[in-house]
């Protein structure tokens, strides 16, 4: 298990992220109570890419082979990113370059390679804003976000559902006279939709989480909101096993802290099973949720500790703590997203101010793989460490043909890829021949004593 920045390179005529640059909207969001002003340049879609980690085993070829930009003269935003069946790239986000007003949602169809297939833009006359894209079953896709040029409010959820080439098939918007919002879709198993956000119009405090439920064709079947007398946001849904849904957010009003992370049961009809916060005195959020293959939950995001840390809160099926992990340094570092890996363990993917290259006011793409109880391999803002470590440098790291362990040529190492499947096996003098380019984890086989820290290490196309 690790924790490794990953910051994708830039070639010199392209420009660098900088921390007014949208870097952190690559879960899908920008992250609960946090405001950065909208990027002023076309966006690397390598870090969108490994920020959104949705398929982080393209997400890893993707960072060492190739980035790409997108976007015209003006202010461009990816928010969303999933790989598609066919091997390529849908991004969601927003332009201000092209469409029909002061911004548009802005959708950016790839083959594997970043090579743009198509571009779509879809709002009216003033701002618009996609935040979440899926594909649909029969192959289209489905947007999630807000508008103000349509709708009954201030700003409304805007929902865009698209065949195969991007083209329209139906748009709806959802809301009140307040400002609503929505930040996460998901097809559901009856071909239905449901959309988790906020809302300012209709429930019990100044924002409460909104979640609604429709058919097919977009039509509203239910809604609820959920929520006291503070703010409350939903950032993530997601349908269950069990035919209901879980919802991550934050919330100030219950909990500890100024803001503590908010998750939420339903049943198939959105009424309540359970609510439960997490979090101490300082800022806490959820941005992501994950069912995991025991019937519990993983939630991901952010914890008040310095700044703020990446956080990891591991639940059983009601929600009950099994566990909470923090990982960062000194300065700001949130998880954006989370994805149970094969191997039982967890791969977060988000960012972090304290590691990585830059000046201090940058922000690095961060991933961060785990064990099944959320350790890693490397130095973290753990409460217990008992065995120093033993180390396996990596020479040269990246490589383009092979690698190896010095002073362990003839013993052997595991790789397996982000997914924590394991694909090869090799002694320590030719590690990763013949692998195609990526990231990879290294491990040894057979280690008969002490602890091992898992190397991360890239073979790149040269």
């Amino acid at each position: 298990p690790l924790a490794r920045v990953l910051r994708p390179a830039v070639h010199h005529d392209e420009p660098r992220l900088s921390a007014g640059d949208n870097l952190t909207a690559g879960l899908t969001r920008l992250p609960a109570g946090l405001r950065i002003p909208a990027m002023r340049t076309r966006l690397p879609v390598a870090v969108c890419v490994l920020l959104s980690a949705i398929c982080l085993t393209s997400i890893a070829f993707a960072q060492s082979n190739w980035e790409r930009t997108y976007g015209g003269t003006r202010i461009d935003n990816g928010s969303s990113v999933l790989q598609t069946v066919d091997g390529g790239y849908m991004i969601a986000g927003s332009t201000e370059s092209f469409g029909a007003g002061d911004s548009d949602v802005y959708i950016i169809k790839t083959n594997a390679l970043g090579d743009t297939l198509w571009t779509r833009t879809y709002g009216g006359p003033r701002a618009d804003v996609g935040s979440s894209i899926q594909q649909t079953a029969d192959g289209g896709y489905i947007i999630a976000g807000r508008t103000t040029s349509f709708g009954a409010g201030d700003s409304d959820v805007y929902v865009i559902r698209t065949n195969a080439l991007g083209d329209t098939l139906w748009t709806r918007t959802y809301g009140g006279p307040g400002p609503d919002m929505g930040y996460s879709v998901q097809q559901t198993t009856d071909g239905c939709y449901i959309v988790a956000g906020s809302t300012g119009s209709f429930g019990a405090g100044n924002d409460d989480v909104y979640l609604i439920k429709t058919n097919a064709q977009g039509d509203t079947l239910w809604t609820r909101t959920y929520g006291g007398s503070g703010f409350d946001v939903g950032c993530a849904g997601l349908h269950t096993t069990d035919g209901g849904y879980i919802i991550a957010g934050w919330t100030d009003s219950y909990g500890a802290g100024g803001q503590d992370v908010y998750l939420l049961k339903t049943n198939a009809q959105g009424d309540t099973l359970w609510t439960r916060t997490y979090g101490g005195t300082g800022n806490d959020a959820g941005n992501s949720v994950q069912q995991t293959s025991d019937g519990g939950y993983i939630v991901c995001g952010k914890l008040g500790i310095h700044d703020f840390d990446a956080c990891l809160v591991k639940t059983d099926a009601d929600g009950d703590t099994l566990w909470t992990r923090i990982y960062g340094g000194t300065s700001a570092d949130c998880g954006n997203s989370v994805r149970q890996t094969t191997d039982g363990g967890y791969i977060i993917a988000g960012y972090t101010y304290s590691f990585g290259v830059g000046t201090p006011d940058s922000a690095n793409a961060y991933l961060i793989k785990t064990d099944a109880l959320g350790n890693v391999g490397i130095e973290e803002s753990q409460t217990t460490r008992s065995v120093r470590p033993t180390r396996f440098p990596v020479q040269p790291n990246p490589f383009s043909s092979c690698a190896r362990v010095p002073g362990h040529e003839t013993a052997l190492f595991a790789l397996s890829d982000v997914t924590g499947r394991q694909v090869a096996v090799f002694k320590g003098d030719r590690i990763g021949e013949g692998l195609r380019p990526g990231v990879y984890f290294l491990s040894p086989v057979g280690l008969r004593t002490g602890k091992a820290v898992t190397a991360t290490i890239i073979k790149a196309a040269f």
